[in-house]
């Protein structure tokens, strides 16, 4: 057996949504990859001149170059395209152009409206609030909960319709992505969705898919060492 490492390096944390994105992309299609932790807060030098963002993950690969700026890519969207590219089977973004796009869309909707308001108003004011030894922000994190999240699952449950994706009649980036985000609160929070209940039972079947589950459960890990239990923002 080669112990040779793997072409693709994801470097970042677990407890990045975007960073499980593009493991569990990897995942589906069997692609092989390592994780180099990289501490987006300090990060070093080499990091800061692959990430123009200064944001993780940020992908290289090794079979195009294994040191510089070279072989790297940002940005889990702009990553999963390329992994799309090198490993196409199975495919994750529809064949179908409009499919395709409604895919695309999705993703981008999970980036730019639910995980900012998941991670931003829920993940890091207790997350963060807690390994920095203060209290857990409970009252910003109910409030999100409690207003700005409610739009953002209605329109997934209608987007999503009876359908069992929500795009294309098959998994796609876009169920990856949704998922991920939201899994970011249940880091956290407990996740009730009794409301909504297409869109739950959606997030529960992704939930279960090994390519989300064993990246989730990396970071549930290094959270509960900090947080044992989630919270009730009910």
């Amino acid at each position: 057996m080669s112990d040779a490492p793997n072409d693709l390096v994801i470097y970042g944390s677990p407890i990045s949504p975007f960073v499980r994105k593009v493991a569990s992309v990897c995942l589906e299609k069997g692609a092989g990859f390592d994780v180099e932790p990289v501490n987006v807060f300090d990060p070093p030098q080499w990091f800061k001149d692959i990430s123009p963002m200064k944001r993780i993950p940020v992908l290289r690969d090794r079979a195009v170059a294994a040191e510089g700026t070279d072989g790297t890519i940002a940005d889990s969207s702009a990553i999963c395209g390329y992994i799309e590219a090198k490993h196409p089977n199975p495919a994750l973004y529809p064949a179908e152009p409009f499919a395709r796009g409604r895919a695309l869309f999705f993703e981008e909707y999970a980036d730019t409206m639910l995980a900012p308001a998941g991670g931003l108003g829920i993940f890091r004011p207790i997350f963060f609030s807690i390994t920095k030894g203060e209290a857990p922000d409970l009252e910003t994190a109910r409030e999100t909960w409690a207003t700005k999240l409610p739009p953002v699952f209605d329109y997934l449950e209608s987007a999503l319709g009876d359908n069992e994706f929500f795009s294309g009649n098959a998994l796609s980036i876009a169920d990856i992505s949704i998922a991920c985000c939201l899994m970011q609160v249940s880091l956290v929070a407990e996740t009730p969705l009794d409301k909504w209940s297409r869109f739950a039972a959606h997030f529960e079947r992704m939930q279960a898919r090994p390519s989300i589950a064993g990246p989730f459960a990396q970071a549930g890990k290094a959270v509960r060492k900090a947080l044992p239990e989630p919270f009730d923002l009910t």
